[in-house]
């Protein structure tokens, strides 16, 4: 399959002028660029996901409680309009 898709690229960039056979080649690169920034990234989020880097964060216990602030302030807005 993918070899007839390479045939049928090379037999239309042999019967198209030279700047659009560059047109393709540089299209060609952005999707080659594009894909391998794919591959990293989920390389990447895949070593993350593995590893044991953060797991001290769930160790942690709670240092603070609602009972320990001593005073609580309620959404207010500072809204300013400007002039």
């Amino acid at each position: 399959m993918k070899e007839a898709i390479i045939k049928k690229t090379v037999n239309a960039l042999n019967i198209l002028p030279q700047d659009k056979a560059e047109e393709i080649a540089d299209f060609a690169e952005f999707v080659l660029k594009k894909y391998e920034e794919q591959v990293l990234q989920k390389g990447i989020e895949k070593l993350q996901s593995e590893s044991n880097s953060f797991n001290f964060l769930n160790e942690d216990e709670e240092l603070y409680t609602v009972a320990d602030i001593k005073q609580k302030f309620n959404s207010i807005s500072f809204y300013r309009p400007f002039r």
